[in-house]
């Protein structure tokens, strides 16, 4: 008997499955660049260089992929070749190529930022290979570069969802898209950020990322925090999914209303990163099939519109500074899966993306820009026009 209670003390009881197969957006190795080669003083030979090593994107890639393949997180570019009577100059040292998914920031041990790669095939320089052996080093080859380096991911999307726990974001990407997320009537069923891809009939595609619920003191690390947050910094609009009813956590939390759960999340973005509040915004009001909805949407609608009047009556703790502009409100039932309600959404997100793209031209180009494109296409009407002889 105390034999086998020893035996099952000892087996280890495994995590959950979620905790075994974490989603994984940040990564720290060790880089070093490769060591120069001898020189041979006697013919004044050189050293070939050591390696570089280089972080290149790809894509189809994400952080677990890049764990498996370089088996170790100590990279090192291979040492230069010596200088020998059979070959005066060294052969340099063969270069290693960290491949990572396209939306990664690169950071060194001190927080400073050495380059971010958004696109593919993107290339970039994380340690350099040391100079081969010569007569200004005495022929001794010279140690190469060495750093500990972070990469940060951060999901590349059109449209960030926000929302509280079970307020309706698995099921609103679920019946945009072909993303089949888990959906359940408890809190944090999305515990990882999700893509998916809303599909259009002129083939525009618009990425949507999912994110884990947000709720009120996120960020002092109840629930699962606000770190997630991160992957909605390079998307284009946030769309907030607020359950008319409401939200409440457990008993032992206060119920907050329809109106207070869109101020917190508000204020939990505020404290995250204010800037990320000047994105266009678009609020989902969801569950209307549920009882009283339309009663309460009434009530609300007026607020909705003008929010900082609302905002101003709200506690001091829950009061953000910075109040978000909304430019769409949609009340709609998701469970429903009423198709015209779905395209409705969809175009509103398109044209409200768009919208968003020509402000941006206009700032970076001006008004200039229309005359520009009247002149291109002169010029390719006059290359089209058959010359008369």
């Amino acid at each position: 008997m105390v034999l086998l209670t020893q035996i099952l003390y000892q087996v280890k009881k495994l995590p959950r499955k979620y905790l075994r197969t974490r989603f994984i957006d940040s990564l720290r190795l060790l880089v070093r660049g490769g060591t120069g080669g001898a020189g041979l003083p006697r013919y004044g030979g050189i050293g070939g260089a050591g390696g570089n090593v280089y972080v290149v994107t790809k894509d189809k890639l994400n952080l677990q992929d890049v764990i498996k393949k370089l088996k170790t997180k100590r990279i090192k570019a291979d040492a230069g070749g010596d200088s020998s009577a059979k070959g005066i100059i060294g052969a340099p040292g063969e270069d290693k190529i960290i491949s990572v998914p396209c939306g990664i920031t690169i950071y060194n041990q001190n927080g400073v930022i050495l380059g971010e790669l958004n696109k593919e095939k993107m290339k970039l320089l994380v340690a350099k290979g040391g100079n081969g052996g010569c007569e200004e080093t005495g022929y001794c080859g010279l140690k190469g570069e060495s750093q500990t380096i972070k990469l940060d991911m951060k999901l590349i999307a059109d449209v960030g969802l926000v929302g509280f726990p079970n307020a309706g974001k698995s099921t609103f990407l679920a019946a945009v898209s072909r993303t089949k997320p888990k959906i359940a009537d408890y809190p944090f069923t999305t515990i990882r950020p999700r893509l998916g891809i809303m599909k259009y009939e002129d083939e525009r595609q618009i990425t949507v990322a999912d994110l884990p619920g947000l709720i009120e003191g996120a960020h002092m690390n109840v629930g699962m925090g606000h770190k997630f947050l991160k992957h909605i910094e390079r998307t284009k609009l946030l769309l907030f999914i607020i359950d008319i009813q409401g939200f409440q956590l457990s008993p032992k939390y206060t119920r907050r209303s329809c109106l207070e759960t869109l101020v917190l999340l508000n204020k939990e973005i505020e404290l995250y990163k204010p800037d990320l509040l000047k994105m266009p915004t678009i609020v989902i009001i969801n569950k209307m099939d549920t009882d009283n909805a339309d009663n309460i949407l009434k009530e609300i609608k007026p607020a909705l519109h003008d929010l900082s009047d609302y905002v101003a009556t709200c506690p001091e703790e829950i009061r953000p500074e910075q109040i978000i502009q909304i430019d769409n409100i949609l009340p709609v039932s998701l469970i429903s899966k009423d198709k015209k309600q779905i395209e409705k959404i969809k175009e509103r997100i398109r044209s409200t993306l768009d919208k968003y793209q020509e402000r941006q031209h206009i700032i970076q180009y001006g008004d200039s820009l229309g005359l520009q494109l009247i002149d291109r296409i002169k010029q390719q009407t006059k290359q089209h026009t058959p010359t008369v002889i």
